[in-house]
């Protein structure tokens, strides 16, 4: 099946300000945009009111990715817009439908003050169960201004874990960088040793040993990345304290945040990981979650 960046549409202002964000990154990577708007099934008791039945509701499902398409096809000259209306659950719709995907984006809603984004219940099921890389995409009030405005000079930020690095979510960020003629971020975070639990005053020197190996540890995955794409200009950050403080910090000057999420098949269920949900609902770029083995 063609790939296609493929966009979760249900006429929410997110899931618009989502369409957008995929609508350039269709351009940038020369592929169609695919607008999937899921029509759930009516319940009994509404199917049998006369203005709130089946018929007007699949009117209306059927009204907002139209208009929505031909808005996309007016803004991004060009890019050939798809749509696809399914029946079923949004969750798992979503998540077949990111087989197919490259990649899938959603949309999530800003909240007020301090409290960062939420990621509804649709979105963090789809995350945690699609194995091809997930895309959250930042609306907060009026979309006119989204993040899919962002230059996409600004670097690219890549999360990285030393200890188990992995080569999707690694090529997944360079060729993003590649993609917008951008630098490439590279954010791992270390821990101190915990001096205070062991009524211990902190060691500066073996501070500094620490940080050294843990900055050596992070040129030592990243050299052969750097041999195969030597056009991408690398900046190494290699910082002690928590790994999801710094990559929110980082994301307010990115265009894209990429971290990953290990794939569990386990009949427990899928997991998102601790650093990763907490990017997703403090980022303020544009989150590629890329799973991987």
């Amino acid at each position: 099946m063609p790939r296609t960046v493929t966009v979760g549409l249900d006429g929410s202002p997110e899931s618009r300000a989502a369409a957008d964000w995929a609508a350039r990154e269709a351009k940038l990577r020369g592929l169609p945009l695919k607008l999937v708007n899921v029509w759930e099934p009516v319940p009994e008791p509404i199917a049998q009111a006369p203005l709130l039945g089946p018929e007007t509701h699949q009117h209306w499902s059927e009204r907002v990715p139209r208009e929505a398409a031909e808005e996309l096809r007016a803004a991004h000259p060009g890019v050939d817009v798809l749509i696809e209306q399914v029946t079923g659950r949004p969750a798992e719709v979503l998540t077949g439908a990111a087989k197919d995907a490259e990649p899938l984006v959603l949309g999530s809603r800003g909240l007020s003050g301090v409290g960062g984004f939420m990621v509804g219940s649709v979105g963090l099921a789809v995350v945690a169960h699609a194995e091809r890389p997930v895309v959250l995409v930042r609306a907060q009030g009026d979309t006119s201004g989204t993040d899919s405005d962002v230059p996409p000079s600004r670097p690219v930020v890549l999360g990285l874990d030393t200890g188990a690095p992995d080569d999707t979510l690694i090529g997944f960020a360079f060729e993003a960088a590649v993609l917008r003629g951008a630098s490439l971020r590279v954010v791992h975070g270390w821990n101190e040793p915990p001096y205070i639990a062991y009524g211990m005053p902190p060691d500066p020197e073996l501070n500094a040993q620490l940080g050294a190996a843990e900055a050596a540890a992070v040129s030592e995955v990243l050299r052969p990345w750097r041999q195969k794409f030597p056009a991408v200009d690398v900046v190494e950050d290699s910082l002690s304290g928590k790994a999801a403080n710094h990559l929110v910090d980082a994301s307010a000057e990115a265009s894209l945040v990429v971290v990953g999420r290990r794939i569990r098949r386990s009949p427990l269920g899928a997991h998102i990981g601790p650093v990763t949900h907490a990017v997703l609902h403090h980022a303020t770029a544009p989150v590629a979650v890329v799973p991987h083995d």
